[in-house]
């Protein structure tokens, strides 16, 4: 039997929203989540570049705040991302997104938020703001936005493994995070501190070009690169995001046949990649990750816009990763690829980039301390990668009527 059709507007008991303008902002206090913090690949918002707002504004200023289990919607500019309201809550938020609270009679919560991040969904929401600037999806459009409701069953049980596999990834992400910052501690306190404050001997700067075996670009075929599933990924600038954090969303993918003829761009295993070309004209905002142990992909390639560098055996890739990523490289790269009318880095100016060379067997010991954590970080993308593909495969089965529940209550158990 299909499932009914409802309006959103209908599935709500609630809408909490901050006027749609701008609020007074403070130096300290209760967190101000903006747009930026609600992505649909985590549980619950972020709290990136966060502003804050006084007791008394929080207080006042606000029609209302969201509740735990409360659903974010964003309406302008990323119109349909959507994230949980965890408990506690600790924060309020701003303008261009809402805070909507399910109807319990209606619909079960953890099953409208499921839902709302489908695919399916998703792309009809893109299709009703076609055409605009800036994307809107207004709360007075929420009832043209039809959503298939199934027997509450069904409900229950995709709400339910939706929540608890979100949940994993999320525990996977944190522990991630975690472990990056504990390496890139360790990082600073034996390298970075020890070369600004008292240089061991033996150690000197050198040039990153004396220390490189590797430096490589990828390409595109000349039919250009498809985002269906089809061939072989193929990375660019859009998806790397960092060490454990890869946008599998925005991959494009090339012909087999074409990646069995390029002579460059295959990636391995403790590789770097740096993307290598800014986007707006004057700007250069360098991104890096590190692959290994099958993540982001088993076998994939890089594109023109991404190098491909490697360091082994000279310094390990370990050391690279971190070295290319903290403050001070960074701070080289941004000026080295500025300035032009096409900002990026060229092959020579990544050579000529400052890295420090320590004595091999403090690199010896770092690596053996550090790939370890490097390893975990792996090993918990590629288990979110898979739970991910499970939970996102189980709504539209058992929508399609593909799936019964206790069939698929077999397939979770069988696959995660």
């Amino acid at each position: 039997m299909e499932a009914e059709r409802i309006p959103f507007s209908e599935l709500l008991d609630e809408v909490i929203d901050n006027r749609g303008k701008t609020c007074p902002t403070a130096k300290s206090g209760v967190p101000l989540i903006a747009t930026n913090c609600i992505r649909n690949e985590l549980l619950y918002p972020t709290y990136d570049k966060v502003r804050f707002v006084s007791k008394e504004t929080y207080d006042t200023w606000f029609r209302g705040h969201p509740r735990p289990g409360d659903i974010i919607f964003v309406n302008k500019a990323t119109p349909g991302r959507v994230c949980l309201v965890p408990d506690p809550v600790d924060f309020c938020i701003a303008q261009d997104m809402v805070a909507v609270r399910a109807n319990e009679k209606k619909v079960y919560p953890k099953f409208l938020f499921a839902l709302l991040r489908s695919p399916a969904v998703q792309a009809k929401i893109g299709q009703m703001h076609v055409g605009t600037l800036i994307p809107h999806f207004k709360k007075g459009d929420f009832d043209k936005l039809l959503l298939p409701i199934p027997k509450r069953k069904v409900q229950e049980f995709v709400g339910d493994n939706y929540f608890v596999l979100s949940a994993k990834i999320d525990v996977n992400r944190r522990t991630n995070e975690t472990l990056e910052s504990l390496a890139r501690t360790l990082f600073k306190s034996w390298f970075v501190d020890a070369a600004s404050n008292d240089m061991p001997s033996g150690w000197r700067f050198g040039k990153l070009g004396e220390m490189l075996s590797i430096i490589e670009t990828g390409g595109r075929p000349k039919g250009g690169v498809s985002g269906i599933n089809e061939g072989v990924p193929s990375v660019g600038a859009e998806s790397i995001v960092g060490i454990g954090r890869f946008d599998y969303g925005k991959t494009k993918f090339v012909p087999r046949e074409f990646f069995a003829a390029m002579n460059r761009g295959h990636v391995q295993d403790g590789d770097v990649l740096l993307y290598k070309d800014g986007g707006r004209p004057g700007e250069f905002e360098p991104h890096l990750t590190m692959v290994g142990d099958g993540f982001p992909f088993t076998e994939f390639c890089i594109n023109e816009h991404v190098y491909r560098l490697r360091t082994e055996p000279k310094l390990p890739q370990s050391f690279l990763y971190f070295w290319m990523s903290s403050d001070s490289t960074m701070d080289e790269m941004r000026s080295r690829g500025t300035g032009v009318a096409i900002p990026g880095l060229n092959s020579t100016q990544v050579r000529e980039l400052a890295v420090l060379i320590p004595s091999s067997d403090v690199l010896k010991e770092f690596d053996q301390k550090v790939s370890p954590m490097l390893h975990r970080i792996f090993a918990n993308c590629n288990e979110s990668r898979t739970l991910a593909a499970l939970r996102d495969a189980l709504l539209p089965k058992l929508l399609s009527g593909e799936l019964r529940v206790p069939a698929a209550a077999n397939f979770v158990e069988a696959h995660a």
